[in-house]
């Protein structure tokens, strides 16, 4: 074979073997879902959200797409999990053995037309959260209360999300399973991003803190809540978004040094490797 054909060979090859990375790509993010679990009393309710990955090799060299190519799903995962390390201090902290249960969900009218601070201190570092009862009076209503009360003392968060505009890090079970909550649930939806024409999914900026709910049930919050460390896309439903009550004004860091540890079982969704927990909080306003 000549010199000139052995190049096109070559460079026939190197496509092929491109187009199918691209296949295989396209293919995983079909099958690609994110969920956010959140529960009230003894009832498991489960948000299941697709995100939409955009394609990791595209407009890399050569050599660095065919060695990230050639890598398995199974290998990657496990070499994930073996190198991942906590970017979070080793703190113990000890959850409630029996969370406080509410027989109803605090007021509205507690919080309506009134800025609150919500200081909280957890294991990874301190994070200090602004809820606006005007936008959103009855979340406020209830996580003030349940702040003011101790109920978040020694909750872990729980869920980790690292997915490519879907960067959010759910806490608020005292039982640290996707399953707990305060003993209510309420709704409806406040206060939720406002969709583009023509979009099908609602954007959520960073450090937005806004409220897990069941897809489909807009009467589903409880005490679990979502804090986005990284601008995130989640696709609409006809219940009409998620709850945003506040915003963080300081501690992103916090959120994302526990990100950067990822999820415990190299995935995309899991328990974060940096396991944290909410020491207290400290309600002002």
């Amino acid at each position: 074979m000549t010199p000139k054909n052995r190049e096109r060979a070559y460079e026939k090859r190197r496509y092929e073997e491109w187009q199918d990375r691209l296949a295989a790509k396209r293919a995983q993010n079909r099958k690609v879902r994110q969920r956010l679990a959140v529960g009230g009393g003894s009832v498991v309710v489960v948000l299941v959200i697709a995100a939409a990955f955009l394609l990791a090799n595209q407009g890399k060299d050569d050599d660095e797409a065919s060695t990230s190519a050639a890598s398995t799903p199974a290998a990657s995962a496990s070499s994930a999990v073996s190198d991942a390390k906590s970017t979070c201090p080793t703190v113990d902290v000890t959850a409630p053995e029996s969370p406080k249960q509410y027989d109803k969900v605090p007021a509205k009218s507690g919080a309506e037309g009134r800025t609150w601070t919500v200081d909280v201190k957890t294991t990874c570092g301190d994070i200090t959260i602004s809820l606006d009862g005007k936008a959103a009076p009855q979340a406020v209503a209830s996580m003030v209360q349940l702040a003011k009360d101790g109920f978040y003392d020694g909750t872990p968060c729980h869920r980790l999300t690292t997915a490519e505009r879907f960067e959010v890090l759910q806490c608020g079970d005292p039982t640290g399973t996707g399953t707990g909550g305060p003993g209510y649930t309420y709704g409806p939806i406040e206060n939720a991003p406002s969709k583009k024409s023509g979009a099908t999914s609602r954007t959520y900026e960073e450090g937005t803190v806004a409220m897990a709910r069941a897809g489909g049930d807009a009467e589903s919050m409880g005490s679990q809540f979502f804090l986005v460390y990284g601008d995130t896309d989640i696709p609409d439903d006809d219940v009409g978004g998620y709850t945003v009550l506040g915003k963080i004004t300081k501690g992103l860091d916090v959120v994302k040094k526990v990100a950067e540890g990822g999820v415990s079982d190299g995935s995309q969704d899991g328990t974060p490797v940096s396991a944290v927990s909410i020491e207290s909080t400290k309600v002002s306003g």
